[in-house]
């Protein structure tokens, strides 16, 4: 295992590292990138992680595909994890979102990830991410057509994958119907963010649930 500096420049780093730049960002729903809503901002210089934390996940992504990933990231290689190693990892192997998850955190959204992407990932999935932070990303998971909304449809295999198939096609609708008469506050029939935004408020669990750990 290589030292830090062989890895990354000191200058890769400081900016991996980010100084907590994504607590003073804030998410922009009219910035638009590969579909949907996309990202605000870029992991280099919004990460919340120390340096030692960078490092120890560079390894863990490192270690998912040795053949494959360099040990030397001073030239900046593009290198992308296949979804299906990083949907194998224990973070995210039992989580019925998996699939979801890596499309969104990737850049060409297909799950296949940079180094970028991957920390990307875990810096919003980590407990130092704010609420807000946080619940922009839900809402693009569970965004399942990328359209801008949660829709009937997006709530019915959200739903489905929460309980894991536990409920019957008619318990699926009636706890949609009632989500969507709790939540959607302009009465279109659909989740806007805002929407979202407002009904994670009433979720004090939230936050533990989307986390994982490094």
């Amino acid at each position: 295992m290589g030292g830090t500096q062989s890895v990354f420049t000191a200058a890769q780093l400081e900016e991996y590292q980010g100084v907590g730049g994504m607590v003073a960002g804030t998410v922009n729903p009219n910035s638009r990138a590969r579909s949907g809503f996309g990202r605000h901002f870029s992991p280099q210089d919004c990460t919340f992680f120390t340096k030692k934390e960078i490092m120890r996940l560079f390894y863990r992504y490192q270690d998912l595909a040795p053949q494959l990933v360099p040990l030397d990231y001073t030239s900046g290689p593009r290198v992308k994890v296949p979804y299906e190693l990083i949907g194998s990892m224990p973070e995210l192997k039992d989580n019925p979102f998996r699939q979801r998850i890596a499309q969104v955190f990737s850049e060409e959204g297909d799950g296949h990830m940079t180094l970028d992407d991957f920390l990307d990932m875990f810096s919003v999935m980590s407990e130092m991410a704010p609420r807000d932070l946080k619940a922009y990303y839900a809402f693009r998971i569970y965004d399942f057509n990328d359209d801008d909304y949660i829709c009937a449809g997006d709530l019915e295999q959200t739903v489905r994958r929460l309980t894991r198939g536990e409920l019957s096609p008619e318990e699926v609708r009636l706890v949609c119907e009632k989500v969507l008469d709790e939540a959607d506050g302009d009465h279109d029939g659909r989740l806007s963010l805002e929407d979202f935004q407002n009904m994670i408020l009433r979720a004090p669990d939230f936050l533990s649930t989307f986390h994982i750990r490094i």
